[in-house]
C-alpha cells in the first residue's frame, strides 16, 4: 500500500514539527551537496530554525556564494535599468582614463621627463628600473652576439665546441670587464695560417 500524500502545512505538535524539521534539513542539505558535485555548482544554502538556529552549507565558502549572489544582481539591475548601465560604463570609462594618465605620466619619467616634485626615493626607484631593464637589454644583445659568432666560427673553422667559442667570443668583444662591457671590438675571422716550408738545398755528392 502506497505511502499517502503529506498535507503541506505547520506541523501543531512541537515535538513532532522538530523531528520533521530535522529530517528534512539533512535531507535538503544532502541534496545540496549532490547538485554541487554532479553539476559543479556553487551554491550556499541558509536555514535558520523557529529557535533562532542557524544551519548552513556552502560548496566554496558561504562569503563567496553572497559576494557573487551581489555582484551578479547588480549587474542584473544595471542591465534592466539604462539609467543605471550607463553609468556604470561612464565609471568605467573614467577608471581606464585615469589608468592611461598613470602610464603615460610613468613612461615621460623613465624617459627623464616631468621629475619637478619626486623626492629622492622615487628618484631612486625610477634608476632601478632603468638599471633593470639595461641588464635585460643587455643580456639579450649578448646573447645574439654568441649567437652570431658561433654561426660564423662553424661556417669557416667547423668549430663544435660552443663552451671554448663562447669564452674566446667573450675575450674578443670585451665582456670580461664589467667597466669595460660597452666597448665592442670588431671581430675579423680569417683563414688559419700555414706554415711555409722552405726547400732544403739539394747536396751534390
Amino acid at each position: 500500500m502506497g505511502r499517502g500524500k503529506i498535507v503541506i502545512r505547520r506541523i501543531d505538535n512541537s515535538t513532532s514539527r522538530q523531528v520533521t524539521f530535522s529530517k528534512r534539513r539533512k535531507g535538503l542539505i544532502k541534496k545540496a551537496k549532490e547538485l554541487a558535485v554532479l553539476c559543479d555548482a556553487e551554491l550556499g544554502l541558509a536555514i535558520f530554525s523557529s529557535t533562532d538556529k542557524l544551519y548552513e552549507f556552502a560548496s566554496t565558502s558561504m562569503k563567496s556564494v553572497i559576494e557573487r549572489y551581489n555582484k551578479t544582481k547588480e549587474e542584473n539591475a544595471q542591465v534592466q535599468n539604462p539609467a543605471s548601465e550607463v553609468k556604470f560604463w561612464q565609471r568605467e570609462a573614467a577608471i581606464l582614463r585615469q589608468q592611461l594618465h598613470n602610464l603615460q605620466e610613468s613612461h615621460r619619467q623613465l624617459m627623464g621627463e616631468q621629475l619637478n616634485g619626486l623626492r629622492v626615493e622615487d628618484l631612486q626607484g625610477l634608476e632601478n628600473k632603468l638599471e633593470m631593464s639595461l641588464q635585460g637589454i643587455r643580456k639579450k644583445r649578448e646573447h645574439m652576439l654568441l649567437d652570431e659568432i658561433q654561426e660564423l666560427s662553424q661556417k669557416v673553422y667547423g668549430t663544435t665546441d660552443q663552451n671554448e667559442t663562447a669564452e674566446s667570443s667573450f675575450v674578443l668583444y670585451g665582456y670580461g670587464n664589467e667597466e669595460n662591457s660597452h666597448i665592442v671590438t670588431h671581430l675579423q675571422l680569417s683563414q688559419p695560417e700555414q706554415e711555409n716550408y722552405k726547400a732544403l738545398p739539394r747536396t751534390t755528392k
